[in-house]
């Protein structure tokens, strides 16, 4: 009985520890391509994001700029959903921060926020739709 007690906690701790040697060499493969240069950014924040665009042979950088909704953390896959309001329509777009077609970002102001999604920003438009600023 003992031995088997034995045999199974050492299949475990063997299991996890490959577990974790994958998780490291996951970390290494990705570590090269995380951008070092990003501000930190919260939700609530008002931003300016230079993206990459090319047209024909040239390439050119065109900044979208609005306020981050919704936020999802996850190393490289780490991505914002900014939100902006153009003619009583608002435009949407899910940005991959470590992209390499994202160029620069820039936080332009931060907002007083007490939540971590703020999609109810969907439903108001003018004046109700501004958040309270942070100093």
């Amino acid at each position: 009985m003992l031995t088997l007690a034995f045999i199974l906690i050492t299949y475990f701790n063997l299991n996890f520890m490959i577990k974790l040697n994958n998780q490291k060499l996951i970390e290494q493969v990705q570590k090269p391509f995380l951008k070092k240069n990003l501000p930190k950014i919260k939700i609530g924040d008002s931003l300016k994001v230079g993206v990459k665009i090319i047209e024909g042979n040239k390439e050119r950088t065109q900044f979208y700029e609005g306020t981050i909704i919704a936020k999802k953390n996850s190393s490289i896959s780490l991505s914002i959903t900014v939100r902006k309001a153009l003619q009583n329509t608002g435009v949407e777009r899910i940005l991959l921060l470590h992209s390499p077609k994202i160029d620069s970002v820039i936080v332009l102001k931060s907002s007083k926020i007490r939540r971590s999604k703020l999609y109810y920003l969907r439903n108001l438009n003018g004046k109700a739709g501004r958040l309270r600023q942070k100093f």
